[in-house]
This record gives structure tokens, C-alpha cells and sequence, in this order.
């Protein structure tokens, strides 16, 4: 597949591009600066900010799918995430792209509460609250949007892979808590949704308890 992945030079980003060529795909990464992602035979950059329909519009042209793993290092309240899913969704719209898997994380929708009890009691009111607010908007427009669309929002991130069995869930059991998964099992899983074309128009929860 071609693929062009948004937020290319964070930790998810990244590990996926990595995987994504170990996998035989071709990448385009979309960064702010172009000097954080080097160019490959299966890997070219598009330095510019994700919030720019018109940028968007003309390097998404003839991909197979986009995945939408921007992050974000502030505390304070923002718009990134829905102003920069606006400009995608105008853009995949133009170009006849339907693929789209967004990242949003633990604190969207009704995962809020599930993410073990640091992320829940101190994590999330003192640092992520306001990223959500703005991914609870990103999400309810990709949902409102005619593309074929995966949500995949990750348990808290560790460095660490944990010993205990990866879980997915669509439907949240009252009482479930994920506390852990790394990037790069993020980035698999987005492979692995892209390639099997799995997760459709779904919201994956995903992590380890």
C-alpha cells in the first residue's frame, strides 16, 4: 500500500513507518519540520502542518490510505486535533481517498475511566484532559464523514511491553481497566487494521490490563 501517515516524526509515527516498510509498504510522512524523518526508497516527506487543507490535498493524491497519529506535548486546552481532522477530511474527500485510521487514545468517548488508576485519578485531570475534549470533537467528525474510518484508542504508553495478553475491545465491560501497550504495538495494529481491512467504521480499544 502507499500510505500517508500524519505525525510521522512522533513515537507512533515513527515505529510505523519503520514497520510499514519492514512490511513492503511505501510512505509518505507528513512533518512539521522535515529534518526529523529521513528520506528512504520507500519512505518521502512532506514538511508541513496538518492543519492545511491545500497541503493536505495535494501530497494525499493517489495514496491508499492515511493514518492520523498527530500528538501533542501541551497541557492546555487545544483545537489541533479537530482543526487538523477538518482540513483531512476536506482533503480525502477531493482526492478520492477513503482509508482513514485516526489514533486518539485512552480518555476518548467511553474509555474514559478504563485506563488503570494513575492514569485515571492523576494522568488524566492534571495533564491529557484537554487533549480529549478536542479528540472527543475529532472523533464525532470522523464518525459524521463518509470514509472508511477505524478509531484506535490506545491505553496509556509504556516503553515496556507487558507480560500479560494484548485485548481489544469494541464494546467496554463495565469494570475493564488497560493501563499499558507501546507504540510500536500501536503501529502494528494499525498495519495490521490497514491490511486486513479490519475495524471498519469501529473504535477499537486496545492495551493490556
Amino acid at each position: 500500500m502507499r500510505l500517508f501517515v500524519l505525525g510521522a516524526s512522533g513515537g507512533v509515527g515513527s515505529s510505523l513507518l519503520q514497520q510499514a516498510v519492514s512490511r513492503g509498504h511505501c510512505v509518505t510522512a507528513q512533518t512539521r519540520t522535515a529534518g526529523k524523518v529521513t528520506e528512504t526508497a520507500a519512505v518521502q516527506v512532506a514538511a508541513g502542518l496538518p492543519t492545511d487543507r491545500a497541503f493536505l490535498q495535494q501530497n494525499i493524491v493517489g495514496h491508499d490510505a492515511v493514518v492520523f497519529c498527530v500528538g501533542i506535548g501541551s497541557i492546555g486546552k487545544t483545537t489541533l486535533f479537530s482543526a487538523a481532522t477538518e482540513a483531512l477530511i476536506s482533503a480525502m474527500q477531493a482526492t478520492g481517498v477513503k482509508r482513514l485510521v485516526a489514533v486518539t487514545g485512552i480518555g476518548a468517548g467511553n474509555t474514559k475511566g478504563h485506563g488503570g488508576w494513575f492514569y485515571n485519578l492523576i494522568t488524566f485531570p492534571l495533564f491529557t484532559r484537554n487533549r480529549y475534549t478536542d479528540k472527543d470533537r475529532q472523533e464525532a467528525m470522523i464518525e459524521r464523514s463518509d470514509l472508511d474510518w477505524t478509531i484506535i484508542r490506545p491505553a496509556p504508553f509504556s516503553t515496556r511491553a507487558a507480560s500479560g495478553p494484548f485485548q481489544v475491545y469494541t464494546d467496554i465491560p463495565s469494570g475493564l481497566q488497560l493501563s499499558s501497550i507501546t507504540r510500536a504495538e500501536v503501529a502494528a495494529f494499525i498495519l495490521d487494521c490497514l491490511e486486513n481491512s479490519s475495524f471498519m467504521r469501529q473504535k477499537p480499544f486496545i492495551g493490556h490490563a
